[in-house]
């Protein structure tokens, strides 16, 4: 039963449930999506990454494997998101005075997108630098006051006809 304020939702169905899109008579395109996002940390923390001196380990490298891990199980974590085939994963981070961003571009041939299996790579890529340097960002009370995943977005989505 629709009243015609739904009509747009493609995920929902004529009562309003929730449902998958069904993608099974669209056209196969090469898709492309990049998102990118940031953690603040102490200076002295992002000191200890470039140097490779956090305690538990290579930050970076950890957060990387993270990264790809969360692209390659999307459909597992985002209710309706399709299993697609992830093509290609490229992760890039750069150490700022107070941040680390983190840009995940994802790639596959199919026919839906690639923007969550981006942001899941970004957003689960710095909870793993968090993971990885939280006993250095905590202060004397055991808090975190200046660390925060901030301004996660889609920053490029690309759609090329086969």
């Amino acid at each position: 039963m629709s009243d015609g304020a739904n009509d747009d939702l493609t995920h929902t169905d004529e009562e309003g449930a929730a449902q998958m899109v069904d993608v099974g008579e669209k056209a196969d395109s090469k898709r492309r999506a990049k998102a990118r996002g940031q953690i603040r940390l102490q200076p002295s923390t992002i000191e200890a990454i470039r140097d490779n001196s956090v305690e538990k380990g290579d930050v970076l490298a950890t957060a990387r494997i993270g990264a790809i891990q969360a692209v390659k199980h999307t459909w597992e974590t985002i209710p309706m998101c399709h299993q697609i085939p992830v093509t290609n994963v490229d992760t890039e981070f750069a150490l700022n005075d107070e941040t680390v961003e983190l840009t995940v571009a994802v790639e596959t041939t199919g026919k839906t997108g690639c923007e969550m299996e981006a942001l899941e790579g970004v957003t689960t890529g710095l909870n793993v630098v968090w993971d990885m340097v939280k006993a250095a960002e905590k202060d004397e009370d055991g808090q975190y006051p200046s660390t925060a995943i901030e301004d996660v977005r889609v920053v490029e989505k690309v759609k090329e006809q086969l």
